[in-house]
């Protein structure tokens, strides 16, 4: 449409100024572009936040993984082009002089663009955190401490926008989205957050309540990309675009494509109920352990290690059906990782150790 056009021409001159007067912060935006990866939130916040808080860090992958879901769910009903494309095969340019956009090693998704997921999820994830580290602060009774909680709101919350912004930037600035989807992601990610603010459910779900979440999740938005691919409707428009114009074929990822952050989410949530539910989380998470900070401290260094080698395993992908299996175990082991292996060992260590020196 005309308005649509005229929105996303004007997103192309905001890319190409920040292209042009950034150049020096290339390196520190493409660094916090990695730093809104939703990827991240498995394998640096949930680890850190688990071990010290369990009804956080179970909220947090709750709040990552039903937010990409209805990122998903938005691509597909939005239809958002990315900037890196668009350019190429829009028809508004006179003379088919379409702007001269730079690409970048993570500019290639292949997803649609709105709203823009990374957003979607950094919004999501440090909302938890720091509504989370608030709720310490505001039990504080006496005068003085009122008066600390009100200066760490400040603080806290001009972290949190901060961060929002440059990662907003950041995905300008590659050209993988227009200013308006990363809006839109950021505040979608908030209200998705404050959702799982007043839905306690999720911290005593049985591993059932886990498998059915799972399947519905799975099924609806299966069953939405199949009415929609009867109807006539490719909701992998997007794939073939990106593959057409991304200035590098190495580039392009089978891991950026919808269905693969799909299974990666719905791994991720079922190894957390695995996990939880395990005998393995009652004996050393619930055990007299728990309370101890070396407990925790030990905990936190194996699981960031331990999933910093899952990071060596490379999924083959010359057959997307076995790459989306083995995605889905890979997620589930590093959840089940933190919640349950590596704490049962700790605590296995720990209990060793006390009764040698007995």
């Amino acid at each position: 449409s005309p308005k649509m056009d005229l929105l996303h021409s004007n997103g192309v001159l905001i890319i190409q100024h920040l292209q042009r007067d950034y150049r020096a912060y290339q390196d520190f935006l493409n660094f916090m572009s990695h730093v809104g990866d939703p990827r991240n939130i498995f394998s640096i916040y949930f680890p850190l936040w688990f071990q010290l808080n369990q009804v956080v860090g179970t909220k947090m992958i709750w709040v990552a993984v039903i937010g990409d879901w209805f990122n998903l769910i938005f691509k597909w009903i939005l239809f958002g082009h990315r900037p890196y494309w668009w350019v190429q095969e829009t028809m508004i340019y006179p003379n088919q002089s379409s702007p001269c956009l730079e690409q970048f090693p993570i500019t290639c998704e292949t997803g649609p663009g709105s709203p823009s997921g990374h957003a979607m999820g950094s919004s999501c994830v440090w909302y938890v955190m720091v509504t989370a580290a608030l709720s310490y602060t505001v039990r504080w009774k006496d005068k003085s401490a009122v008066t600390l909680h009100r200066l760490t709101w400040s603080f806290l919350w001009s972290v949190f926008w901060i961060i929002q912004i440059i990662v907003c930037i950041s995905r300008v600035f590659i050209a993988t989205h227009f200013p308006h989807q990363v809006i839109l992601g950021v505040f979608a990610g908030i209200l998705v957050a404050e959702a799982f603010e007043h839905t306690p459910a999720i911290q005593t779900a049985s591993l059932r309540m886990y498998i059915k979440t799972n399947l519905f999740l799975f099924i609806f938005a299966l069953g939405f990309y199949l009415i929609l691919k009867l109807l006539d409707i490719d909701l992998l428009w997007s794939v073939p675009k990106a593959k057409k114009w991304c200035a590098n074929p190495d580039w392009i990822n089978i891991d950026t494509t919808p269905f693969a952050g799909l299974v990666r989410n719905l791994g991720a949530l079922f190894g957390l109920g695995l996990g939880i539910n395990s005998e393995m989380f009652i004996t050393s998470c619930k055990g007299k352990n728990s309370c101890k900070i070396s407990f925790r401290v030990l905990c936190i260094a194996a699981s960031l290690a331990m999933l910093q080698l899952y990071n060596f395993i490379k999924i083959p992908t010359h057959t997307e059906y076995l790459f989306y299996i083995l995605s889905f175990c890979k997620s589930a082991a590093m959840p089940l990782t933190v919640v349950a292996l590596v704490p049962y060992c700790v605590h296995s260590l720990m209990r060793t150790t006390e009764k040698k020196l007995n």
